[in-house]
């Protein structure tokens, strides 16, 4: 699994940062699973939708719920695929 980490959080735009050569496809969906370490983290379980490649190996994305809580330095997986839904 690719693993990037974030970089940036503005309102719902989030830019996460991947190794070199290791981005993500435009629309693919990001997972972010962290788990609170203290009384004032909050658990997070947030999916990101990429959006735009911004270069230096950093991507801007689109949360699909609030960011409160995200802070940056935690680690984003991308799933490969687009976001999906049950019809």
């Amino acid at each position: 699994m690719n693993k990037g980490r974030i970089t940036a959080i503005l309102g719902p735009v989030v830019d996460v940062k991947f190794e070199s050569g290791k981005l993500p496809e435009l629309y693919n969906a990001l997972r972010i699973e962290h788990k609170a370490r203290t009384e004032s983290e909050v658990d997070i379980n947030l999916t990101l939708e990429v959006a735009l490649h911004l270069g230096d190996d950093t991507v801007r994305t689109v949360a699909m719920d609030s960011t409160d809580g995200l802070i940056r330095g935690i680690e984003a997986v991308d799933t490969g695929a687009p976001i999906s839904v049950p019809v």
